[in-house]
């Protein structure tokens, strides 16, 4: 095989004449294609020893003209590239010594343009066939985003922070968060298809006709954007995909091989992964048959990079499941006095550092604070001097006496109002004496704090998931405070589902790694203030919350 490039310039000359009025043809001046077109290719590593470089593919183009606008690089397999200035550098992926005819096109005023063509001979050694083969299960495979797992969706620097650039540690979706909105929920429509054209993989993204767009790159699709969006936009059709060996600032970290394959797979043609982040190049984190993690640094901000996870399973927010309609254990709260102490104990005190989250109350088992009373169970908060607190409340629980491992949960309840107060319902792991917070799990089926009127939370607290990066999600409900609603768990080995009466809040995804497979039990309370809670309005005297009843089936 020959060790010279070999060039071969061929001048196309093209006018464009304008039809229309002559005064508009005068808006453009004279219409003349650029000229004098040259391009040069650098082959990467090339040496007297290494004629086609040094293994990598790379070759780097710079093209000039006069009387140009832009230039853009058509490959040989039909994938292009866009370059204002003239410079490119492009990684040829096919192993071995192969020939690429590469044509550049220089643009002048009023679309008129040149063309050339060069040839050159270069030397690819990367290959990855078994990421191939796992994307396209050797002919044609579906992806979808992995909705139902936390951090489907994530943001994490991209820095010289070597032990901090492989993961979402800035931000990482829940499950089916961006289903919540219409705005956003395009983005679980997505199909992704790989497949094999003989060697060629290819690529192609199937959006329903939407697609979720990052608000930096909102012009892309013709439009203008305050906050991230769906938006009307063709991907259009079967992208070609090279892959090359990862560049990205993980290689520089001793642990690379831990933290990332080290293959970038490189949609042609604009391709990109559903969410448009302005990138078409994207880093395998790590891939099995059934799950992969991409990476891309953001185009616009090299600052930031986004992670993907996706699956060969479609997103489904409401799979079948156990259906759980055989009661095993309530309270209806049909007797007047102190609750029923074969079902229920009671939380005292103030707590360390406020039960953990500063809390401003004391919890007590005074028939002030809590009594069953006309068929319903009364939790009252008040302003008062309590235990060396300013506010007094109670804490409810079936700890010790009542536990059990996955089923529907129902309480049927109207909320207490007032700013500072933060009342909920949820369920904690029984092995927490063995097993700290929040190694034992917490499921919260409804929180509210006063501070934010009928928004109502649900959310999961375990490892890595805990305080303030809790796993959450929150909808609007109308008149939490003076009317009734049923707030619910639907939880099993395989999902968790919070709802508040039939509304979805949020889904976990639940798996053998998290604690949500073992027995909880119940609790029921009202705090004051706190890291949640918030100030406690100045006027507030008491207020309570009322339990009509809680029904747990299997």
């Amino acid at each position: 095989m020959s060790k010279k490039i070999i060039l071969k310039i061929v001048f196309l000359f093209t006018i464009l004449l304008m039809t229309g009025c002559q005064k508009d043809d005068y808006t453009f001046g004279s219409i003349d294609a650029p000229t004098n077109l040259k391009v040069t290719a650098e082959i990467v590593g090339k040496t007297t020893d290494t004629p086609y470089g040094d293994g990598s593919g790379t070759v780097k183009f710079t093209a000039t003209a006069d009387d140009v606008i832009s230039y853009k690089y058509v490959y040989s397999d039909g994938s292009s590239d866009n370059a204002p200035n003239g410079k490119i550098t492009k990684r040829f992926t096919k192993t071995g010594v192969n020939t690429y005819t590469v044509t550049v096109i220089a643009f002048g005023k009023g679309g008129s343009a040149s063309n050339t063509t060069i040839d050159v001979e270069v030397q690819s050694d990367f290959s990855d066939d078994q990421a191939v083969q796992l994307l396209t299960g050797g002919t044609s495979k579906k992806w979808y985003w992995a909705a139902g797992e936390p951090g489907h969706l994530g943001v994490g620097q991209n820095d010289g922070d070597a032990e901090k650039n492989f993961y979402a540690n800035y931000y990482q979706a829940g499950a089916f968060e961006k289903a919540a909105s219409p705005t956003s929920s395009c983005l679980y429509d997505n199909v992704l298809t790989f497949s094999l054209d003989g060697e060629q993989l290819k690529f192609q993204l199937d959006n329903g006709g939407a697609t979720f767009f990052n608000k930096d790159f909102a012009s892309v699709a013709g439009t203008a954007l305050t906050e991230d969006t769906c938006v009307s936009y063709n991907p259009g059709g079967a992208k070609n995909v090279s892959l090359s060996p990862s560049e990205s600032v993980i290689m520089s970290n001793p642990k690379h091989a831990e933290q990332t394959r080290g293959t970038t797979m490189n949609f042609a043609d604009g391709g990109f992964m559903g969410y448009y982040i302005g990138q078409s190049s994207y880093e395998i984190i790590s891939i099995t048959a059934t799950r992969m993690v991409v990476r891309a640094v953001m185009g616009g901000n090299p600052a930031l990079a986004w992670y993907h996870i996706f699956s060969t399973t479609p997103p489904n927010q409401n799979p079948s499941g156990p259906d759980y309609t055989n009661l095993v254990w309530s309270d209806e709260f049909n007797t007047d006095g102190a609750p029923d102490a074969t079902k229920w104990t009671y939380d005292l005190g103030r707590g360390d550092n406020g039960w953990g989250n500063n809390e401003k109350q004391n919890y007590t088992n005074s028939a002030s604070n809590i009594v069953v009373q006309g068929g319903f169970l009364k939790i009252t908060a008040k302003k008062e001097n309590s235990g060396g607190a300013e506010y007094s409340s109670a804490r409810l629980k079936s700890d010790g006496k009542y536990s059990f491992k996955y089923g529907k949960v129902e309480v049927r309840a109207k909320l207490p109002s007032g700013g500072g107060t933060w009342p909920a319902i949820w369920m904690l792991g029984q092995n927490y004496a063995t097993k700290t917070w929040p190694e034992c799990g917490e499921i919260d089926i409804m929180e509210h704090v006063g501070n934010s009127q009928n928004l109502v939370h649900g959310t999961f607290h375990y490892p890595g998931r805990s305080g303030g990066n809790a796993n959450t999600a929150s909808k609007t409900i109308p008149n939490v405070a003076t009317e009734f609603h049923v707030y619910k768990a639907v939880w099993s080995a395989e999902t968790i589902q919070i709802y508040a009466d039939d509304v979805l809040i949020h889904t976990l995804a639940n798996t053998a790694s998290l604690p949500f497979n073992s027995d909880f039990f119940m609790i029921l309370n009202i705090a004051m203030g706190g890291n949640m809670g918030g100030n406690i309005d100045p006027a507030f005297t008491q207020s309570t919350m009322e339990i009509d009843y809680v029904r747990v089936y299997q």
